[in-house]
């Protein structure tokens, strides 16, 4: 069985500066032990959450887990909630947390009153952790609006795709971080 490995380039755009960066996105192989290994994920250190309690390291412990960090008003960021959430809804059962980190960039978008209607009014349905401070975003040495780390059941980075697209290969990592057959059915987006 031969190995592909594909490597996929994201452009995004960070909108307080308007820096643009060209990011090449690792691309999932044939085991996850291929998957390259990062840093342990620092904690989410919001206070303040939507659609759980506050989630702490012990509560992750042993899960994979995809932290996304977006901001309602960020077209980008909107263009990836309906995958987001169809891997939230396929992958939850075989082990998948999803952790959405709002960290916005205007006044607008950190009231929380306004993040709730956006989660709402969308069907965000996944635990939601505001970040208005920051902290959370700079603990991951985040710069990027949308931008997905995902975090293997020993708290390991093991995939990061920043901006749009690169979906089927972010979907497989997930898939490869679980152990999903590779035959059952992925995640339908809608």
């Amino acid at each position: 069985m031969a190995i592909v490995a594909v490597a996929a380039v994201a452009v995004a755009v960070s909108r307080r500066d308007a820096t643009v960066v060209a990011v090449a996105a690792s691309a999932p192989e044939a085991a996850t032990p291929d998957l390259p290994v990062g840093r342990t994920a620092p904690a989410v250190t919001s206070t303040d959450w939507l659609n759980t309690a506050p989630l702490t390291q012990q509560d992750l412990s042993g899960k994979v887990v995809l932290y996304d960090f977006w901001t309602f008003g960020c077209i980008n960021c909107r263009n990836t909630l309906s995958h987001v959430r169809a891997w939230h809804a396929r992958y939850a059962a075989d082990g998948l947390v999803v952790i959405g980190i709002h960290t916005p960039e205007f006044d607008y978008e950190a009231d929380p009153a306004n993040v709730a209607e956006f989660v709402t009014d969308n069907d965000i349905t996944y635990p939601v952790a505001l970040d208005p401070e920051h902290r959370t975003w700079r603990a991951f040495d985040n710069h990027y609006w949308p931008a997905f780390f995902l975090h293997d059941r020993q708290g390991r980075e093991r995939y990061t795709h920043v901006g749009e697209g690169a979906y089927d290969d972010t979907e497989d990592a997930i898939r490869e971080l679980l152990g999903v057959d590779p035959s059952s059915p992925r995640a339908v987006v809608g």
